[in-house]
């Protein structure tokens, strides 16, 4: 991949993490290796902010299902497991993941966790059309599609959902492909160097999200955050 790069379009490269018949050591390494940086980059603080902003004036005493999409070993549902204890909720959890080998490992690290569930399902499928959730969750997922697929599955999703989605995705940017290019000096895992690079690419600017926010004919508010994230929070 060469060192000059352009952000101005989004990427079409498919990432490696997209071919789920991946398993074994390598993509444990590779999720456990996401997750990390996920975490030292403050990228759960994100989506758990968000899911504070949808919940600011939701009765605690109700039953919430949570879904989350492209749930990888499972460690943003575990955080927000965490906050639902410590803040009085009554969370139902559902992991979503295409790739079987990372649900059976998202399940090995939530056995302490009675509320995750995780299924094996495709985004696209009749089977997850038939899913019921009150607030789904994208957290480094949405980057993995085109527009026009983003816009066919978040739309029925939009319409089942009773609270929204609230999606925390990276911003396609020069500065935060050369950082993360930096960063690969200390990681070891080279899926996870590769992908993370082809994410960046795969990223959207602010009028990306606009635009799809027109087309979903939605209410949302699309905030920058640190570190190269965009939080967009999609209202019913």
């Amino acid at each position: 991949m060469s060192f000059i790069i352009n952000t101005k379009e989004r990427s079409t490269q498919i990432e490696l993490m997209d071919d789920f018949s991946v398993e074994g050591n390598l993509l444990r390494d590779s999720l456990d290796s996401l997750a990390n940086i996920n975490k030292w980059l403050g990228g759960n603080v994100v989506t758990l902010n968000g899911i504070k902003k949808v919940l600011k004036e939701y009765n605690k005493q109700k039953p919430l299902t949570i879904l989350d999409m492209g749930c990888g070993n499972g460690d943003m549902l575990r955080e927000v497991a965490e906050f639902g204890k410590k803040a009085g909720y009554h969370f139902t959890l559902i992991g979503i993941d295409a790739n079987q080998h990372t649900i059976n490992y998202a399940e090995e690290l939530s056995v302490n966790y009675p509320e995750i569930s995780y299924l094996q399902q495709d985004v696209f499928s009749e089977e997850f059309q038939q899913l019921q959730y009150d607030l789904v969750l994208s957290t480094l997922f949405l980057h993995h599609f085109s527009e026009d697929e983003i816009v066919k599955f978040l739309s029925p999703i939009l319409k089942k959902t009773t609270l929204g989605i609230v999606v925390n995705d990276l911003n396609r940017n020069k500065l935060a492909y050369y950082l993360f290019r930096f960063l690969c000096l200390f990681i070891k895992n080279p899926m996870t160097k590769e992908d993370g690079l082809i994410s960046v690419l795969r990223a959207f600017k602010k009028e990306d999200l606009e635009k799809i926010s027109e087309k979903l004919h939605a209410k949302s508010t699309i905030q920058w955050k640190w570190a190269f994230r965009y939080q967009w929070i999609i209202k019913k």
